[in-house]
């Protein structure tokens, strides 16, 4: 019997030490090595990580700022990881930096979403936690009103 939260995805070798990530819907992505001959062909699997990190936590905070009815025209996750040098290679200490544009946005909804993001809903960042120390900042960028007609 399948277990409907299963997912299904796959590495496919596309020589040197290149993989290609395949989900189940055939969407892709690239992965390669910084220390590919001639430079890497996408990103290394622990940069995927840190992105997939940014994209969990940046769904949750959009969808709970627009639920808060927040005037949010823009969002962008900075995100620092640290790790050790010896193998395997994880994450210590990630640093995410939360860059909010928008209007009259109040920081207020931000830092609950941050934190309701963090503490309940990505499973990237529990996946991550204990092993890891995941800290957040925000900044708001305002921007003017629009005008009214």
């Amino acid at each position: 019997m399948a277990n409907k939260n299963q997912k299904r995805v796959k590495a496919v070798w596309r020589g040197g030490i290149a993989f290609e990530g395949i989900t189940e819907a055939g969407q892709t992505v690239p992965m390669d090595s910084p220390a590919a001959p001639g430079g890497p062909s996408g990103p290394s699997p622990m940069e995927l990580l840190l992105i997939s990190l940014a994209g969990c936590t940046a769904m949750d905070v959009i969808s709970i700022l627009r639920k808060k009815r927040q005037d949010v025209t823009g969002l962008e996750v900075n995100v620092v990881g640290d790790q050790v040098e010896e193998h395997p290679k994880r994450y210590t200490d990630i640093e995410l930096e939360f860059v909010i544009h928008g209007r009259d946005v109040d920081p207020g909804a931000v830092e609950r979403a941050i934190e309701l993001s963090e503490d309940k809903y990505c499973s990237i960042t529990a996946g991550l936690r204990p092993k890891a120390t995941v800290v957040s900042r925000f900044r708001i960028e305002n921007e003017p009103a629009l005008a009214q007609e």
